[in-house]
């Protein structure tokens, strides 16, 4: 199962993105190599989780060196979300889209929304989840296999477990 967002991405970008959430942990460097935007580790203020800009033609993303390399992988995947769904807000403002640590922009939520799903998709393919599952755990969600997937997907547990909780629901 895949968000509604993953839908409403070009052909091309979506045959990218497909190709680099057949593998876990997903390779997010070299993701958004291939979709043309660059990763930026930074220091930012307090409560700030990251950003994308275009800056003299180039979509960048910045994320916050103080925070935990599990959430920089979800704020990275987060932001290269924004890239596929909301270039025109990007493109529009002089300073992009800065997220703080709630994922908030000042854009509308439900842009903050799609951008979350969409992130989802790409940190933690389904397929994957699925697949992990199945195969370690029998299809039982516990506290072993929670702990055991954001280990391999490189996620917190929280994200995880979210996650899973849209899995259980369908």
């Amino acid at each position: 199962m895949s968000s509604r967002e993953l839908a409403k991405i070009n052909e091309a970008q979506k045959a990218i993105l497909e190709k680099h959430m057949s593998t876990f942990p997903v390779k997010l460097g070299q993701l958004a190599r291939e979709l043309g935007v660059s990763i930026k580790v930074s220091s930012m203020r307090s409560g700030i989780s990251g950003q994308i800009a275009r800056i003299d033609g180039e979509y960048t993303v910045r994320v916050n060196r103080n925070e935990a390399r599990e959430r920089q992988r979800f704020t990275i995947a987060h932001e290269l979300a924004h890239f596929l769904l909301h270039r025109n807000i990007i493109d529009t403002s002089p300073d992009g889209i800065t997220d703080n640590v709630l994922y908030r922009s000042g854009e509308p939520d439900r842009i903050e929304y799609e951008a979350n799903r969409l992130a989802a998709d790409i940190v933690m393919p389904m397929a994957l989840i699925e697949e992990e599952l199945r195969t370690k755990f029998r299809g039982t969600i516990n506290e072993a296999a929670i702990e055991s997937l954001a280990a391999h997907f490189e996620v917190s547990k929280a994200a995880m477990e979210i996650r899973l909780s849209t899995f259980a629901e369908a």
